[in-house]
């Protein structure tokens, strides 16, 4: 059994449920149809997770931990208008309006039979990406780095970035955990009809690190004195 949108696709999809029953068996009823399934494990870091795994559908309900369903939809929607399927016992018309609003795309009503909601899973696949392409955004520490649009989210807040920034937390992002040389980030630069020397990066270097300081990251960056930078966890 596939999910009927061409065998050599494998979309992912993010299931946000706190209800650890209803997530497993979700999850595998998904899987028969071919989908590969996340369910989300820190409720307190929901758009982390959803930056990390990059799925293409999101399966959302609204009593949450921490926060609630609408929050993590509206978060979402800064960063990608991948679908958002909600699916909750809360179906009463305010509810299935308020989803709506907050950037929700479909709304299934708990309980359910499985093949509903495979169903509309398969047919939201079909419609959005027909004409939308995947996510596209990279996370770090709680960071979430846009590629559609050059930007950075960190704390609910849209960072806007100049094209150097860009392309020096991109290639920081690509190798989190790891030290990045001083001559490769300028290399990647130069790459891009950029010519970049040793200064011109160290300015570079300290705008960006004061951007992330205005929204409490300013520790994200790191030096490594004589080999380069690196890019992880906020101390």
């Amino acid at each position: 059994m596939n999910s009927g949108l061409g065998s050599e696709v494998k979309y992912r999809l993010l299931l946000v449920e706190d209800d650890a029953v209803i997530a497993g068996e979700m999850k595998l009823h998904l899987e028969k149809w071919g989908y590969e399934v996340r369910c989300v494990v820190d409720f307190g870091n929901v758009l982390g997770e959803f930056a990390a795994y990059a799925p293409q559908l999101v399966l959302m309900d609204i009593g949450l931990p921490f926060y609630n369903g609408y929050y993590w939809c509206a978060q979402i929607r800064q960063v990608s208008q991948v679908p958002v399927i909600f699916v909750s016992s809360a179906g009463d018309n305010m509810n299935i309006v308020m989803a709506v609003n907050m950037g929700g795309d479909d709304f299934v009503v708990k309980p359910f039979e499985p093949e509903v909601l495979s169903a509309k899973v398969q047919a939201m696949l079909r419609r959005a990406y027909a004409f939308r392409g995947q996510t596209n955004v990279m996370e770090c520490g709680g960071l979430i780095l846009d590629l559609s649009d050059a930007s950075l989210l960190a704390e609910g807040k849209k960072l806007e970035l100049t094209k150097n920034e860009f392309r020096i937390l991109q290639l920081l992002f690509e190798n989190a955990g790891k030290t990045v040389s001083r001559e490769a980030i300028m290399k990647r630069l130069w790459d891009n009809d950029c010519f970049v020397d040793d200064n011109t990066l160290t300015v570079n270097m300290t705008r960006l690190r004061k951007k992330l300081e205005a929204v409490g990251a300013g520790q994200m960056i790191h030096t490594k004195k004589g080999l380069g930078y690196i890019i992880g966890e906020r101390k």
